[in-house]
């Protein structure tokens, strides 16, 4: 059975603060790892109230202390926003505190809309050159040789794995060349989704990270006892997106018991298109889902996102999902036994 994983926008709830956020997000990770979940990833996003890890590092380092087994990383990283030498130093030092624990997934886009970029001051040109800072970061974690004028102190020498993440096919080709693993943006973007993942196949070179491709791809889950509870719990992240459209993004709000009268036909269209591959329903409901996408991708991992407005009710969800995971895989196992 694949591996399920989880990623965490650390969402800032209406009434909550980042303090919160934070607080939740250890919480849920250290369920997730007892629940068998094989990674737990956070993403960079800068200038945005509903979310809390734009210091993703610090956030990342939060969760590995907290927890002891499960991989903590990065999904991802926008390194336009950075220079390499500063992830390699980063990354470097959460591999030395948490050895053999620490994923680097790299994005190119800003994360961002474009003037709060500027403020972060990078060139914006910096997506532009984005493969070539990934060469460049590769290369701060290779041993380093006598002589070297620049290294990275801690990262060079150590076991970093690096991961291309995308929702164009522009990530998949980049990640086929260097011989990468690849993960796909298809909670919010799937448009290209089985483009990327046969370019990504058919184009993959091993190298001294990967011996063949490796693929995962991102799906938003909501599950819950019923259809309709998880209908409902769903609504947080429907207005989230929504309001995100609008250009007036805030914290995650609380679920509603319908969306009709807070959206536009076009904006119904729109949310529905962008979400089309999300999961959301009862545990059977939920596995009938995965399954399908499963049979479809021939993805190698799933990593699962849940705006979820009420924490419990969060856990509950990936719980249920834990538990989906458990029977598949038992299922599995009898069936190749037969």
């Amino acid at each position: 059975m694949i591996p399920f994983s989880v990623l965490d926008l650390s969402p800032i709830i209406a009434g909550g603060d980042a303090g919160l956020a934070f607080r939740n997000s250890l919480d849920l990770a250290q369920h997730a790892e007892r629940w068998g979940y094989k990674r737990y990833w956070l993403a960079e996003h800068h200038n945005m109230p509903g979310i809390a890890s734009a210091a993703t590092s610090v956030v990342i380092a939060h969760v590995a202390a907290g927890t002891r087994t499960i991989r903590v990383g990065s999904g991802g990283i926008m390194l336009p926003n950075h220079a390499p030498l500063m992830i390699a130093e980063q990354f470097g030092t959460l591999e030395s505190l948490y050895p053999g624990r620490i994923d680097l997934g790299l994005g190119r886009a800003p994360g961002t809309d474009m003037r709060t970029a500027q403020a972060l001051r990078r060139y914006l040109a910096g997506a532009d050159r984005f493969p070539q800072d990934v060469i460049e970061l590769q290369a701060y974690f290779a041993p380093a040789e006598p002589g070297q004028p620049v290294r990275a102190v801690p990262g060079a020498g150590l076991d970093i794995p690096i991961w291309i993440l995308g929702s164009s096919l522009f990530g998949a080709q980049l990640a086929a060349v260097l011989g990468l693993p690849f993960a796909f943006a298809s909670h919010f973007a799937p448009d290209h989704l089985l483009d990327a993942l046969e370019i990504y196949r058919r184009e993959f070179k091993p190298s001294e990270n990967l011996a063949r491709p490796y693929a995962m791809a991102g799906i938003a889950v909501v599950a819950a006892d019923t259809d309709t509870e998880a209908q409902c719990l769903f609504t947080s992240l429907q207005q989230q997106f929504i309001n995100l459209r609008r250009g007036t993004p805030g914290p995650l709000q609380p679920p509603v018991d319908s969306m009709e009268g807070r959206w536009s036909p076009a904006e119904k269209a729109t949310v529905f298109h962008a979400m089309r591959r999300a999961q959301v329903g009862s545990p059977e409901t939920v596995r009938r889902g995965i399954e399908a996408f499963i049979a479809e991708t021939g993805v190698d991992e799933i990593m699962m996102a849940g705006q979820i407005f009420d924490h419990p009710a969060r856990l509950r969800s990936f719980e249920i999902v834990s538990q989906i995971h458990a029977a598949m895989a038992k299922d599995e196992k009898a069936a190749s036994a037969a």
